[in-house]
């Protein structure tokens, strides 16, 4: 196959798995911190996020450095473009509602 686009794909599933690493994060955080068991969500999470990003790469990288540093790239560019769409996402909502008694909430009580 040619390099280029050896390379191309490498950073193309780079993209993919950071998209499923920090998408899953991001699922993560939202279902954990209603869930009556949180540390089973972010233990789970981060042991299955962890394997398939590792297994990833090593298959990606196939013993070649130029794949892997593409794939890490990739990566990166996943985790920047999903933290600008969650923003964006999380502006569009009001994000403190107020109560029925007319006070805003807030995520955590303050004690």
């Amino acid at each position: 196959m040619n390099e280029t686009l050896t390379l191309v794909l490498a950073g193309g599933a780079g993209v993919i798995l950071g998209a499923f690493f920090f998408g899953g994060l991001w699922w993560t955080i939202r279902k954990g911190v209603v869930s009556r068991q949180p540390a089973l969500w972010f233990l789970g999470s981060l042991l299955l996020r962890m394997s398939v990003a590792l297994a990833g790469f090593y298959f990606v990288s196939g013993g070649h450095w130029e794949s892997l540093v593409l794939c890490l790239v990739g990566f990166v560019m996943a985790r920047l473009l999903l933290a600008r769409l969650v923003m964006t996402w999380s502006n569009r909502r009001e994000p403190n509602p107020p109560d029925p008694g007319g006070r805003p909430c807030t995520l955590l009580p303050i004690r």
